[in-house]
């Protein structure tokens, strides 16, 4: 059973930074650098993976993953179908990863793909084909100039203003 996401304090916040940097970093630096047990870091990081406020994971570095395509694909909806839209790019394995949006496009698809070929039998055969879809542009990468693989990671809270 999945317990609720948690509140993130201070503390929370600073073992995470700590994670990004090496998610192998040991329980017992972790404690040393903020001043705490090795037990409330146990403790804090097994309450944010089982609130699934983190996941620690290996992350590939793109340069190994054999020249693949980045394809990012907006989606222009009916907006009655967004929320089933969305679902259902989700499930299609070859998207890693759908955003509601704002702007531009309603939907944000991205993936990963051996080839252009592949880019346009998931546009065109996939996406295109699923009700709601009223228009579909794909941009795709062309060079990587800078990917920060850390960049999902739970930061400070800013507000504007000051």
């Amino acid at each position: 059973m999945k317990t609720p996401p948690p509140s993130l304090d201070r503390l929370d916040r600073r073992i995470v930074e700590l994670l990004t940097v090496d998610a192998r970093v040991s329980n017992r630096r972790i404690a040393a650098q903020l001043g705490v047990t090795e037990g409330t870091i146990r403790g804090r990081i097994k309450r944010l993976e089982e609130g699934g406020a983190i996941r620690l994971t290996a992350v590939t570095n793109l340069a190994f993953a054999g020249s693949p395509r980045l394809a990012l694909i907006g989606v222009h909806a009916q907006h009655g179908e967004l929320g089933a839209l969305c679902q259902k790019i989700a499930a299609m394995p070859e998207i890693e990863g759908v955003i509601l949006m704002l702007g531009r496009f309603d939907i944000l698809a991205i993936g990963l793909f051996g080839a252009l070929e592949d880019i346009a039998q998931i546009v065109n055969n996939r996406i295109l084909a699923l009700p709601g879809v009223r228009h579909v542009e794909t941009s795709v990468a062309v060079k990587t100039l800078k990917h920060e693989h850390r960049a999902a990671k739970i930061t400070p809270v800013r507000r504007g203003g000051g």
